[in-house]
Protein backbone atom coordinates (compact mmCIF):
# COMPACT_ATOMS: atom_id res chain seq x y z
CA UNK A 1 0.00 0.00 0.00
CA UNK A 2 2.73 2.42 0.74
CA UNK A 3 3.93 2.16 -2.57
CA UNK A 4 1.43 4.76 -3.74
CA UNK A 5 2.44 7.19 -1.44
CA UNK A 6 6.13 7.54 -2.63
CA UNK A 7 5.76 10.61 -4.45
CA UNK A 8 4.11 12.56 -1.55
CA UNK A 9 7.31 10.86 0.97
CA UNK A 10 9.56 11.61 -1.77
CA UNK A 11 8.09 15.53 -1.47
CA UNK A 12 8.28 15.52 2.12
CA UNK A 13 11.61 14.06 2.54
CA UNK A 14 12.99 17.06 0.16
CA UNK A 15 11.08 20.15 2.15
CA UNK A 16 12.27 18.61 5.09
CA UNK A 17 15.91 18.17 4.61
CA UNK A 18 15.80 22.47 3.15
CA UNK A 19 14.28 23.15 6.06
CA UNK A 20 16.12 20.98 8.79
CA UNK A 21 19.56 22.32 7.66
CA UNK A 22 18.67 25.53 7.88
CA UNK A 23 19.96 27.53 10.20
CA UNK A 24 17.22 28.03 13.24
CA UNK A 25 16.73 27.18 17.29
CA UNK A 26 17.58 24.09 16.67
CA UNK A 27 20.86 24.28 14.67
CA UNK A 28 22.00 26.92 17.43
CA UNK A 29 20.81 25.15 20.20
CA UNK A 30 23.09 21.93 19.22
CA UNK A 31 26.31 23.96 18.41
CA UNK A 32 26.05 25.94 21.41
CA UNK A 33 26.06 21.78 23.26
CA UNK A 34 29.17 20.95 20.70
CA UNK A 35 31.28 23.97 21.57
CA UNK A 36 30.49 24.00 25.13
CA UNK A 37 30.31 20.73 25.87
CA UNK A 38 31.53 18.45 23.21
CA UNK A 39 30.48 15.43 21.87
CA UNK A 40 28.27 13.79 23.80
CA UNK A 41 25.72 16.58 25.20
CA UNK A 42 25.56 17.78 21.94
CA UNK A 43 23.90 14.06 20.70
CA UNK A 44 21.48 14.12 23.76
CA UNK A 45 20.30 17.14 22.85
CA UNK A 46 19.97 16.29 19.44
CA UNK A 47 17.90 12.99 20.14
CA UNK A 48 15.93 15.42 21.67
CA UNK A 49 14.99 17.56 19.34
CA UNK A 50 14.32 14.79 17.29
CA UNK A 51 11.62 13.55 19.62
CA UNK A 52 10.61 17.30 20.25
CA UNK A 53 9.73 16.76 16.41
CA UNK A 54 6.77 13.87 17.58
CA UNK A 55 5.07 16.77 19.58
CA UNK A 56 4.28 18.75 16.17
CA UNK A 57 3.19 15.48 14.53
CA UNK A 58 0.85 14.15 17.41
CA UNK A 59 -0.93 17.92 17.54
CA UNK A 60 -1.05 17.59 13.67
CA UNK A 61 -2.64 14.68 13.22
CA UNK A 62 -5.07 15.00 15.62
CA UNK A 63 -6.26 18.40 14.77
CA UNK A 64 -4.82 20.62 17.48
CA UNK A 65 -2.61 22.14 14.41
CA UNK A 66 -5.91 23.63 12.82
CA UNK A 67 -7.05 25.04 15.92
CA UNK A 68 -3.61 26.79 16.49
CA UNK A 69 -4.02 28.17 13.14
CA UNK A 70 -7.33 29.15 13.52
CA UNK A 71 -6.86 30.66 16.80
CA UNK A 72 -4.24 33.38 16.69
CA UNK A 73 -4.81 34.31 20.55
CA UNK A 74 -3.41 30.72 21.50
CA UNK A 75 -0.63 30.73 18.87
CA UNK A 76 0.82 34.45 19.98
CA UNK A 77 1.16 33.00 23.51
CA UNK A 78 3.22 30.12 22.36
CA UNK A 79 5.23 32.97 20.19
CA UNK A 80 6.02 34.75 23.09
CA UNK A 81 6.59 31.29 25.62
CA UNK A 82 9.23 30.30 22.95
CA UNK A 83 10.34 33.54 22.22
CA UNK A 84 10.87 33.78 26.61
CA UNK A 85 12.60 30.65 26.47
CA UNK A 86 14.97 31.57 23.52
CA UNK A 87 15.88 34.80 25.15
CA UNK A 88 16.79 32.91 28.32
CA UNK A 89 19.07 30.60 26.97
CA UNK A 90 21.01 33.26 25.01
CA UNK A 91 21.68 35.18 27.91
CA UNK A 92 22.88 32.24 29.61
CA UNK A 93 25.45 31.85 26.47
CA UNK A 94 26.24 35.83 26.98
CA UNK A 95 27.56 34.99 30.28
CA UNK A 96 29.92 32.35 28.99
CA UNK A 97 33.41 32.83 30.27
CA UNK A 98 36.61 31.74 28.67
CA UNK A 99 37.96 28.23 29.10
CA UNK A 100 41.24 28.00 31.26
CA UNK A 101 43.22 25.26 29.64
CA UNK A 102 46.08 25.58 32.31
CA UNK A 103 43.91 24.37 34.99
CA UNK A 104 44.38 20.75 33.80
CA UNK A 105 45.65 17.91 31.74
CA UNK A 106 42.67 17.77 29.62
CA UNK A 107 40.83 20.65 28.00
CA UNK A 108 37.74 20.85 30.04
CA UNK A 109 34.92 23.55 29.63
CA UNK A 110 34.20 25.93 33.38
CA UNK A 111 31.02 24.84 33.25
CA UNK A 112 29.36 21.95 34.82
CA UNK A 113 28.80 19.05 32.59
CA UNK A 114 25.00 18.89 31.72
CA UNK A 115 23.80 15.18 32.45
CA UNK A 116 22.11 13.77 29.87
CA UNK A 117 18.23 14.21 30.95
CA UNK A 118 19.22 18.12 30.92
CA UNK A 119 20.62 17.91 27.19
CA UNK A 120 17.88 15.91 26.39
CA UNK A 121 15.77 17.83 27.72
CA UNK A 122 16.92 20.84 26.22
CA UNK A 123 16.92 19.98 22.89
CA UNK A 124 13.35 18.56 23.26
CA UNK A 125 12.07 21.95 24.97
CA UNK A 126 13.98 23.93 22.35
CA UNK A 127 11.96 22.17 19.49
CA UNK A 128 8.46 21.89 20.80
CA UNK A 129 8.55 25.81 21.40
CA UNK A 130 9.97 26.20 17.95
CA UNK A 131 7.80 28.37 15.79
CA UNK A 132 9.36 27.60 13.08
CA UNK A 133 8.69 24.11 13.43
CA UNK A 134 5.02 24.67 13.71
CA UNK A 135 5.00 26.54 10.75
CA UNK A 136 6.79 24.03 9.04
CA UNK A 137 4.17 21.16 10.09
CA UNK A 138 1.03 23.17 9.33
CA UNK A 139 2.31 23.80 6.44
CA UNK A 140 3.11 20.23 5.77
CA UNK A 141 -0.01 18.50 6.90
CA UNK A 142 -2.61 20.67 5.19
CA UNK A 143 -0.49 21.31 2.00
CA UNK A 144 1.71 19.02 0.94
CA UNK A 145 -0.30 15.69 2.46
CA UNK A 146 -3.80 14.90 0.94
CA UNK A 147 -6.23 14.69 3.50
CA UNK A 148 -6.98 11.44 2.11
CA UNK A 149 -3.53 9.61 3.32
CA UNK A 150 -4.23 7.11 5.39
CA UNK A 151 -3.46 7.96 9.23
CA UNK A 152 -0.67 5.30 9.46
CA UNK A 153 1.16 6.41 6.40
CA UNK A 154 0.70 10.09 8.54
CA UNK A 155 2.43 8.49 11.63
CA UNK A 156 5.41 6.53 9.30
CA UNK A 157 5.61 10.44 7.48
CA UNK A 158 5.61 11.35 11.54
CA UNK A 159 8.23 8.65 12.69
CA UNK A 160 10.53 9.20 9.93
CA UNK A 161 10.76 12.98 10.29
CA UNK A 162 11.55 12.56 13.93
CA UNK A 163 14.17 10.16 13.02
CA UNK A 164 15.60 12.09 10.17
CA UNK A 165 15.67 15.22 12.49
CA UNK A 166 17.46 13.65 15.07
CA UNK A 167 20.33 11.51 12.25
CA UNK A 168 20.26 15.04 11.48
CA UNK A 169 21.79 16.77 14.36
CA UNK A 170 23.83 13.80 15.85
CA UNK A 171 25.91 13.87 12.01
CA UNK A 172 26.17 17.77 13.02
CA UNK A 173 27.63 16.85 16.44
CA UNK A 174 29.77 14.57 15.37
CA UNK A 175 31.44 16.13 12.64
CA UNK A 176 31.62 19.48 14.61
CA UNK A 177 33.14 17.63 17.97
CA UNK A 178 35.77 16.01 15.47
CA UNK A 179 39.05 16.63 17.05
CA UNK A 180 40.76 18.38 14.38
CA UNK A 181 38.01 20.91 14.61
CA UNK A 182 37.41 20.89 18.02
CA UNK A 183 41.18 22.32 18.95
CA UNK A 184 39.94 24.94 17.29
CA UNK A 185 36.61 25.82 18.75
CA UNK A 186 38.43 24.85 22.55
CA UNK A 187 40.55 28.40 21.48
CA UNK A 188 37.27 30.44 20.80
CA UNK A 189 34.44 28.56 22.85
CA UNK A 190 33.73 31.15 24.59
CA UNK A 191 33.31 33.67 21.91
CA UNK A 192 31.05 31.14 19.64
CA UNK A 193 29.01 30.48 22.74
CA UNK A 194 28.66 34.04 23.23
CA UNK A 195 28.09 34.48 19.29
CA UNK A 196 25.26 31.71 19.87
CA UNK A 197 23.58 33.67 22.19
CA UNK A 198 23.25 36.73 20.17
CA UNK A 199 21.60 34.42 17.64
CA UNK A 200 19.15 32.79 19.61
CA UNK A 201 18.37 36.17 21.11
CA UNK A 202 17.88 37.89 17.50
CA UNK A 203 15.56 34.66 16.58
CA UNK A 204 13.47 35.01 19.98
CA UNK A 205 13.22 38.58 18.58
CA UNK A 206 12.71 38.23 14.92
CA UNK A 207 10.13 35.53 16.31
CA UNK A 208 8.14 38.37 18.23
CA UNK A 209 7.94 41.11 15.50
CA UNK A 210 7.74 39.23 12.64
Amino acid sequence: MFSQYWVEFLTIAGVHLIAVASPGPDFAIVVKQVVAFGRKPAIYTSLGVGLGIMLHVIYSIFGLGMLIKTTPLLYQGLLYVAASYLIYIGVLSLRSKPYIAEQTDVDTPNLPMPSALSAFRLGFITNGLNPKATLFFLSLFTAIISPSTPESIRWSYGVYLAVATGLWFILLSVLLSHSRIDRHLKRYRHVIDRLMGVVLILLALSIVLY
